[in-house]
């Protein structure tokens, strides 16, 4: 597995060039993504010439950038310059390349990163599986026959798998932190307008998030620092200065106050989610319960906002090429294209209403445990699961932790088990569990996953190749 502070340290102490590196991870993505299908573009000319200039840069003495020669991969809902931005479409197939990279990728650039390609997800980012009609399943790399979770599957496989040291995903409604769960891997979503959305395609603008993906603590620190920088074409962002994640990563708890989140969180979900979090909170000392007020009415507010904005975006083409769009998500955006506008406005005011009360919980704590996803990676294919004694609808139940996070904006950060048997998880199959704090405040959950880590709760279980 390759990791990327010990991919930067070998090539700027001349153990190994960066062209070295990219040789090896596209050789490695030719012989196993196919199992994987976390790929949906390969971009090997674009790899090594990147790649030749870090090597190039080191060379006349200048500095190679904090990711020199590090290997990524975007979401293809990222613009990549000669690409065209599919979103996990085929609708897109026909409009214009990008004529520049996305910002996010414009910064790992920058950073001497070197991206090796676009990854598979949910068609324009509405699902929680990357079961795409279109380009086939993503595969989860721990068990080939179930989920990646979604829509950033493809994000979270490649990671998870070692093709790849870090990723970028994008997250409306739990699309980074529900597949890092079911991966197994560390998955960021900063507080709404930390990082830029320029150049990206988004879903619904309103609870859309970027952020990365990675195997440790570090790697992720090292991306997120990177991904920072004020943006004026993201009407959004409310970028500030901020300090490096990974100065604070061995700055410990001291004065930390942590709290399990009850109520709607110890509900919805199987008996290996909710002891997932008692093995962290465990760890942390964690004792004390709090619970986020009207997490179950702004989830359904989240709901309603995405579906009227996804589907107002998409209307064009739900009108004119309907048989276009994958059978997963078309049903969906018509959904939400016909849903009256008293019922939006509706789910605004709750929105609000439920973003004031959370905010008011952090006087009193500074993070809150809550599980990442209700139960480990489904099936492939499976439609219905059991929860709470009811049979339900399992891909709209896949973000009962997630959404009501996403729907106010938090920061939230997954962190998985390095040994998910000890939550009871079925096979031993990957769990995580999410840290939630008031907004701004990233770093604070980069020390509690480094803390974690540190003691060996936190880590990425290595899949069986």
């Amino acid at each position: 597995m390759i990791r990327a502070a010990e991919t930067v340290a070998a090539i700027r102490a001349g153990r190994r060039t960066a062209v070295q590196v990219v040789e090896a991870a596209l050789a490695d993505i030719a012989a196993r993504d196919a199992t994987c299908n976390a790929f949906t573009e390969v971009t090997a000319p674009r790899a090594r010439a990147e790649a030749a200039a870090v090597d190039a840069a080191i060379a006349a003495g200048r500095d190679p950038g904090p990711l020199a020669g590090v290997p990524y991969a975007v979401k293809n809902l990222f613009d990549l310059e000669g690409l065209t931005t599919l979103a996990g479409s085929v609708i897109e197939r026909g409009r214009p390349k990008a004529a520049r990279d996305a910002f996010l990728v414009r910064r790992l650039q920058a950073a001497g990163a070197v991206c090796l390609g676009a990854l598979n997800m949910d068609e324009y980012a509405y699902g929680f599986t990357t079961e795409n009609s279109h380009y086939g399943p993503t595969r989860n790399p721990h068990d080939t026959t179930r989920m990646a979770g979604g829509s950033s599957g493809g994000s979270a496989a490649a990671v998870a798998s070692g093709m790849v040291p870090l990723s970028l995903g994008s997250d409306t409604n739990g699309s980074i932190r529900v597949p890092a769960s079911f991966c197994g891997i560390f998955g960021l979503k900063p507080t709404y307008g930390r990082l830029s959305r320029a150049g990206s395609y988004l879903f619904a603008g309103s609870l859309d998030h970027l952020g990365p993906f990675a195997r440790d603590v570090a790697d992720l620190a090292l991306a997120y620092d990177a991904l920072q920088g004020a943006d004026a074409e993201d009407p959004a962002q409310q970028w500030r200065p901020v300090e490096p994640a990974s100065a604070v990563l061995g700055s410990g708890l001291p004065g930390l106050r942590i709290a399990v989140a009850g109520g709607h969180f110890a509900r919805n979900g199987h008996a290996e989610a909710f002891a997932a979090v008692e093995v962290v909170a465990r760890a942390l000392g964690a004792t004390a319960t709090v619970e986020i007020p009207h997490a179950a009415s702004g989830r359904a507010a989240a709901s309603l906002i995405t579906m009227a904005e996804g589907g107002n975006l998409h209307l064009p083409d739900l009108r004119t090429r309907p048989d276009d769009f994958d059978p997963m998500t078309r049903d969906r955006f018509l959904a939400g294209a016909l849903l009256p506008a008293h019922w939006l406005l509706q789910a605004q005011r709750v929105r609000a209403a439920f973003r004031a009360a959370a905010l008011r919980l952090f006087d009193e704590v500074d993070v809150v445990l809550t599980p990442a996803t209700p139960h480990v990676a489904p099936p492939i294919g499976q439609d219905m699961v059991e929860v709470d004694g009811q049979t339900i609808p399992l891909r709209a139940n896949l973000g009962a932790f997630t959404q009501p996070i996403s729907c106010i904006g938090l920061p939230a950060l997954v962190v998985p088990l390095a040994d998910p048997r000890a939550a009871g998880a079925p096979g031993g199959l990957p769990i995580g569990v999410q840290l939630v704090a008031a907004p701004w405040k990233e770093q604070t959950l980069f020390r509690v996953a480094a803390a974690l880590e540190r003691a060996g709760i936190a880590a990425s279980p290595s899949p069986v190749r």
